[in-house]
């Protein structure tokens, strides 16, 4: 169906932070499939996972137990604090999970109409109920009616969301992003989630954190709630989990760990032994190989880099981000730098109209990243001067 504007490529071939097309030509990947290739294009561990899990057995049923799926459970669980886990193919399906677990929270706790409070500017998916509590216009256009049972604040406003707790007494929970990736690499204050997180308790909502984009990894820590020090009672996950396979998990903690019972909630292929070799072994090399340190010094490279060189440039607002998320927020629209960043080789992201995002896989090195920098401040400079 005609749902993609794609660009005039097409790429056969990957190793590492490189992709080759169809004709040869070789590109620098600065976006790692939107967020999912973490260790980039056909690790050597990875890949042999993969091959040996699909020569041993690809799928079976949830109806029966699946090893690898108890042990990627216990690995996340591990590295999260959580209590339980539920495996699905999405980050759409995991804030779905995460969805229907407030609602039915919320009867269980006798509120007829539980409602979850949502930010401005936010990205869920785009499913019925996802695209309904993503702040973005441009999903929901068409697809109305939209769904009930959410109210929206401005992200990062602890004034807004107090005054949703006086006045609606139906709320069961907040579901928010650590920080915005879609919605324009938006970073909150330091004590943002903190203060949600006391909020909640004060109220017995619960705290949902989407950590579709921000998790495994790309922030620096495991889990983008690691760096403020807090808990959370749901976190969803996909994108950089799998290292390119799909899969999504809903993880919960406490009360809300005991919520879903059989027949509540499912998943086909959720959760299958391909999936969750591939995740397993995803979560082993970025141990292994020190990564969540590497994502943390290379990123505040890029980061310092890019401010030096544009320090100057007027119609440069911003450059911000954290790990191996950056934003480099424009004055103007600027959509069409992804095509021009495409004729140079480079792959490149613009969301929010006005924000170019740098997503680049965890193995990328510091000579390679000085290459992204320069070639990514050398096409703002040509757009922002013409």
């Amino acid at each position: 169906m005609n749902t993609y504007s794609r660009l005039p490529v097409t790429f056969v071939k990957g190793e590492g932070i490189w992709l080759w097309d169809d004709q040869g030509e070789r590109y620098l990947d600065a976006l790692a499939g939107v967020a999912v290739c973490g260790l980039g294009h056909c690790h050597p561990r990875l890949t042999q996972a993969i091959c040996e899990q699909a020569r041993t057995l690809i799928h079976t049923s949830n109806l029966y137990h699946i090893e690898k799926q108890e042990r990627l459970a216990d690995r996340l669980i591990e590295l999260s604090g959580m209590d339980n886990a539920f495996f699905c193919n999405s980050g759409a399906e995991a804030n779905e999970a995460a969805i229907k677990l407030a609602r039915l929270h919320g009867h269980n706790k006798g509120i007829s109409i539980p409602t979850i409070v949502v930010m401005e500017r936010s990205f869920h998916g785009r499913t019925m109920a996802t695209l309904t509590a993503s702040g973005n216009r441009k999903v929901q256009a068409g697809f109305e009616p939209l769904l009930s049972g959410f109210v929206r604040v401005p992200y990062n406003s602890m004034e807004a969301i107090t005054q949703v707790a006086v006045n609606n007494k139906d709320v069961v929970a907040v579901l928010v992003e650590p920080f915005q990736g879609e919605g324009g690499v938006n970073i909150p204050e330091a004590h943002y989630l903190q203060e949600l997180r006391s909020l909640c308790n004060q109220y017995g909502w619960l705290l949902m954190l989407d950590e579709v984009q921000s998790g495994i990894g790309r922030s620096g820590e495991w889990f983008a709630f690691q760096h403020s020090n807090i808990m959370p009672d749901v976190i969803t996950l996909a994108k950089g989990l799998g290292g390119g396979v799909a899969i999504g998990a809903c993880l919960a903690k406490g009360m809300a760990a005991e919520v879903f019972k059989p027949g509540n909630h499912a998943s086909t292929f959720g959760g299958n032994p391909l999936a969750c070799a591939a995740a397993i072994e995803t979560l082993s090399v970025i141990a292994d190989e020190n990564l969540l340190d590497h994502v943390t010094k290379l990123g505040d490279f890029m980061r310092d880099k890019l401010k030096r060189q544009l320090a100057d440039v007027t119609g440069v607002v911003q450059v911000r981000g954290q790990g191996l998320i950056v934003g480099i927020e424009l004055s103007v629209p600027c959509g069409e730098l992804v095509k021009k960043a495409l004729e140079k080789k480079l792959l490149i992201n613009v969301t929010s109209d006005k924000v170019i995002r740098l997503l680049p896989a965890f193995v990328m090195q510091q000579g390679e990243a000085e290459q992204v920098v320069d070639m990514t401040c050398l096409l703002i400079k040509e757009f922002l001067n013409n």
